[in-house]
């Protein structure tokens, strides 16, 4: 299950646009998904794309013809999984895996290892290095205080845990991730995408050090009138 916004100047990734522009921010935007529609394309279950708004469900339909698409509902994140949650097992699905669009560093071995530890543990998370996750899973129904959690903060993923722990579910947490939120992720990514053979992750690297070289250039060019006379 993967849970997004159609990726357009303003929307999401409001501190990542804060650091680098809305147009620099949106072309990341737009290959982060292409990454994680890329793991969806290799996931050997049903796939299901979840925008964010009623009216980019045919255009998600288009990204991966073979997945179901499911509008999320209004509300925080926790409502609008506990909804979509809700839907999807009463369609028969069991076991659900949830990740965003915003953690290109995923690999096949993360998805791996989530799937065969649910069949030891009701719910499974990897965790995030700055107190999130960037995938969710279970094969029991979510508990209700979902939606209430601290989303969007560095208390998540130890309060998912701890409010399924209350609910009397087993959960477990495996190999560490992370998503990319602020400028000095991108500079981490580089790093970890420079031995990445997959197509989608050879373009976001690409697209990265296009922006820092012309963020660099820029820097330079500030500088340097900086330091010339002014003619008056």
């Amino acid at each position: 299950m993967l849970i997004f916004k159609r990726p357009k100047p303003g929307q999401g990734k409001q501190r990542l646009a804060a650091d680098i522009g809305l147009d620099s921010a949106c072309q990341l935007a737009e290959h982060f998904l292409s990454c994680a529609l890329a793991d969806l394309r290799d996931w050997p279950g049903p796939v299901v794309l979840s925008p964010a708004m009623d009216e980019d469900c045919e255009w998600a339909g288009q990204l991966l013809p073979e997945a179901e698409v499911v509008v999320q509902s209004d509300g925080n994140l926790g409502h609008r999984i506990l909804a979509l949650d809700h839907d999807l097992r009463n369609r028969g699905h069991r076991s659900l895996i949830y990740i965003g669009s915003d953690a290109p560093m995923l690999k096949p071995i993360h998805f791996q290892t989530v799937a065969e530890a649910l069949h030891q543990q009701s719910v499974v998370v990897c965790p995030a290095t700055d107190g999130g996750v960037t995938i969710m899973a279970s094969r029991s129904p979510w508990p209700e205080t979902l939606e209430q959690l601290p989303w969007s903060t560095d208390q998540l993923g130890q309060a998912l845990l701890d409010s399924c722990q209350q609910a009397g579910l087993s959960t477990g947490s495996v190999l560490s991730s992370y998503d990319i939120d602020q400028q000095p992720d991108l500079i981490r990514l580089r790093q970890d995408l420079r031995d990445d053979s997959r197509a989608e992750r050879r373009q976001l690297l690409a697209l990265i050090e296009q922006l820092q070289t012309h963020e660099i250039n820029a820097v330079k060019s500030d500088n340097e009138k900086q330091n010339n006379p002014v003619l008056t």
